[in-house]
């Protein structure tokens, strides 16, 4: 038996007491059933125990929420649910950590840029066999497919994810005589131009300098990508025509059209945000987690405040970076059955609605998602068609991580913004340093 990590100050442990009659007869599916089993016996996995390991903080109620799920759980498998909190801040280097000794969980919440990561070590199992057989192909949200996808094998559960759009302030628009959100790389530039000329205390669209999720979707809006892969080898495309065409407009907004500050060179996603909510900015690119911060910093703002999708060159809606987490069973853990039977509980249906509900991001099921996009609710509809239209990964491969970590991205921005260097040549030396990475690791 696996050593397990011990951790009782952050652990909840739901132990409930083991129905005393299980389900009637049944065959048992290749997946294990937890419907199987006899009177006599009982559900089919009374008596064992899953260990899971949860993110602290993404639900602020957490604890509340996953004793319901073990109580749930327990009647569907008679398995005793066993939910561990990790810090996001040391939760990677203690996934490493329990990988290399075999002290990890059973299933855990895995941040989508360390899925491929864990897969490519052969620690987590993959789950396409599963998720085909459940009849869930089709109805998982395609940006969290794609990033929990390597090497032709789903290695994440798409569990709940948030993306970014704009949001704006309708007063502003108002005053500016902007009757609709732009929808077209031409009408945002039209918005800043009036926006400015009827406002000139207005910032109409601040443009940081230190964010590399601003820049992404004006790439990908222009057809281009950030890299690409060809067989095993990754390139960057961050250089090439579309995507020097993106960075042009995105930048250019500041430098031609006036749309932003000098100080927001700077400036990264949290110094956006907090000039948004001080109500002199027009409009922002912000996560779909954004309008709770607002409704806590700023109550006052809540009511001018609305949002529409990152619109792509000619129309519709450009790619924007898809973050959330996935499910992921590891290879090592001691009933895979039963493991499964969580994540599907989890990931579908009513729990994954209720997490969603609660935490302030979007679930991973398609279905779901399609019904939370056809509501009205300005501040929730467009970020549920950003996220269902446009939702993106980043480069599907550890080594991404590397240049996020090298902030080569930010650094390209700042030279251009700055004035420092033009963006095809801001964009050479970033293209540069990218391949560095990549061909470090041939």
């Amino acid at each position: 038996m696996r050593r397990r990590v011990s951790g009782a100050a952050a652990m909840v442990t739901v132990a409930l007491t083991l129905a005393a009659c299980g389900s009637s007869g049944g065959t048992e599916t290749e997946a294990g059933s937890a419907e199987s089993g006899t009177a006599e016996e009982g559900p089919a996995y009374a008596g064992e125990t899953l260990d899971v390991w949860i993110m602290e903080g993404t639900n602020p109620d957490g604890s509340a929420f996953f004793e319901e799920v073990g109580a749930a759980f327990e009647e569907r498998t008679g398995a005793t649910l066993n939910v561990e909190f990790q810090p996001w801040a040391s939760a990677h280097d203690k996934f490493v950590t329990s990988i290399a000794g075999g002290t990890g969980p059973d299933v855990a919440e895995v941040g989508t840029t360390w899925t491929t990561e864990f897969a490519e070590i052969g620690a987590l199992e993959d789950l396409s066999p599963r998720i085909t057989e459940a009849g869930l192909d089709g109805d998982l949200v395609e940006g969290l497919v794609e990033a929990g996808t390597y090497d032709g094998g789903l290695y994440g559960m798409p569990w709940y994810a948030g993306v970014r759009s704009m949001i704006y302030n309708t007063e502003i628009f108002d005053a500016a005589g902007i009757e609709e959100p732009p929808q077209s790389w031409e009408e945002l530039v039209a918005a800043v131009e009036a926006i400015r000329s009827s406002q000139p205390d207005v910032i109409p669209f601040p443009i940081p300098g230190d964010s590399q999720y601003g820049a992404y979707p004006w790439i990908w809006g222009a057809g281009g990508e950030i890299a690409s892969q060809e067989g095993d080898a990754w390139a960057s495309e961050i250089s090439a025509p579309e995507a020097v065409e993106g960075l042009d407009f995105y930048t250019g907004l500041a430098l031609e059209h006036d749309s932003s500050t000098a100080a927001a060179t700077t400036w990264n996603e949290a110094a956006v945000l907090e000039a948004f909510m001080q109500g002199d900015v027009g409009m922002v690119i912000a996560g779909s987690w954004t309008p709770g911060r607002i409704a806590q910093d700023a109550p006052d703002l809540v009511e001018k405040v609305a949002a529409f999708p990152i619109p792509a060159k000619d129309g519709g809606v450009a790619g924007s970076f898809l973050g959330g987490s996935h499910l992921g069973v590891f290879s090592d853990a001691e009933n895979p059955d039963l493991a499964w039977e969580f994540v599907e509980m989890m990931g579908t249906g009513e729990f994954a609605q209720q997490w969603a509900e609660q935490s302030g991001f979007f679930p991973g099921q398609a279905s779901l998602m399609e019904e939370i996009a056809a509501t009205d609710d300005p501040m929730v509809a467009p970020f549920a068609q950003q996220m269902l239209e446009g939702g993106r990964a980043m480069p599907v491969t550890p080594l991404f991580g590397q240049i996020q970590g090298a902030k080569t991205v930010e650094t390209m921005l700042q030279s251009i913004l700055s004035g420092s260097a033009s963006v095809q040549e801001a964009a050479e030396t970033a293209a540069a340093q990218m391949d560095e990475t990549f061909a470090a690791a041939e």
